[in-house]
């Protein structure tokens, strides 16, 4: 027992020390007042999205920057998505939209969506982002500028997740929950070790030249959690890249559904851990199965010094994402059982061979 309470307080205070210094570090995009010129390409895979294209592209055309061009991929939509995407458009010359041929054996949908989507594009810098995304001023000069400043090949940003019913809200702050407690995003710039690599796929910046030369997403076309494995190649190919909090700039609804939110996030929950089962494992029982025990004990020291610091450890991750930060304490509880459920569900999937996104196999 001894054993298992010392090692459950090392974990806390190892992912204490983490978010704290996320906290300090303040790992987020800086707005700029310079304008940049250079062209954009905005590049956007969507599948069924008939209900939130329209918010991204209208997002778009309404932001500061103007030398940019946007390339929709209409990925096999069964819905509205590719009629929405067509009239806007027509109505917009710097707007237009691909129809998507069938996805070829060996590729993900997504990955071979950004990889054609690519070959249309004429920017200096290929920015891919999701449809759910909303954009806002600032967002593409202060990112263009990041990229000169530091010299990055990839930049990627965590945005700013809306969240509006309580299925969203007991589910999607594990996103940044999990992201600020278990790695110091500075090192994603700062070394060159793959293992500090991760990345957003709903903002993902690139340097053409680099991204033409290295074809990116064909060298990810099978893998799940595409944006992380690139920052991956990236790093371990000494260009440099960099993850940083969208402060606002950039927000995404991911899901609307209780139902949707579980699914998503089973759907790459195990691919985070590298398909390690025992590591999802052991991480699962280290966050919930070690802080029972304590509670069991009725040592109120423990308890109170455990207690304090996981709601020391919400309250800065809430303020870092823009969350709110009572909500997260008090649901807190619900988020680690749906945490559990989405371990459980991402294990089964895997092991069944049934990981589905969107009508497809993954």
């Amino acid at each position: 027992m001894i054993i298992i309470i010392s090692v459950t307080l090392l974990f806390i205070v190892l992912r204490f020390t983490v978010t704290l210094f996320n906290f300090i570090s303040n790992p987020k995009l800086t707005r700029v007042n310079r304008h940049y010129t250079d062209l954009v390409s905005i590049l956007i895979p969507a599948r069924n999205e008939g209900g939130n294209i329209l918010i991204l592209l209208k997002s778009i055309h309404n932001q500061d920057y103007k030398d940019y061009e946007v390339i929709v991929y209409d990925d096999d939509s069964s819905d509205n998505t590719y009629k929405i995407c067509s009239a806007f458009a027509a109505a917009h010359t710097n707007f237009r939209v691909i129809k998507g041929d069938k996805v070829p054996q060996g590729w993900l949908g997504k990955n071979h969506a950004c990889y054609q989507l690519a070959k249309e594009a004429k920017g200096k810098y290929f920015l891919f982002l999701d449809a759910d995304d909303v954009v806002n001023n600032h967002l593409i000069n202060s990112a263009v500028h990041r990229m000169y400043i530091n010299k990055l090949s990839l930049l990627s940003l965590f945005p700013n997740q809306l969240m509006q019913t309580t299925g969203e809200k007991v589910t999607v702050p594990l996103l940044h929950f999990l992201l600020l407690n278990l790695l110091p995003l500075r090192l994603v710039f700062l070394t060159k070790n793959a293992a500090t690599a991760t990345a957003c796929g709903q903002f993902m910046l690139f340097d053409a030249a680099v991204y033409n030369e290295n074809q990116w997403h064909e060298l990810v076309k099978d893998k799940v959690v595409e944006d992380a494995e690139i920052m991956r190649l990236v790093k371990a190919t000494s260009y440099n890249g960099e993850v940083l909090l969208a402060n606002g700039m950039v927000s995404c609804r991911m899901y609307k559904t209780y139902k949707e939110a579980i699914n998503g996030f089973s759907k790459n929950a195990l691919a985070a851990f590298n398909y390690s089962i025992p590591g999802l494992l052991v991480y699962i029982l280290l966050l919930i199965g070690g802080p029972m025990i304590i509670l069991t004990t009725l040592n109120f020291n423990l308890i109170f010094f455990m207690g304090g610091l996981i709601i020391l450890t919400r309250v800065m991750i809430s303020l870092s994402s823009g969350q709110n930060a009572l909500y997260n304490m008090i649901l807190h509880p619900l988020q680690m059982i749906n945490m559990v459920v989405i371990a459980f569900l991402s294990i089964q999937k895997h092991l069944t061979k049934t990981n589905e996104w969107k009508g497809r196999r993954v």
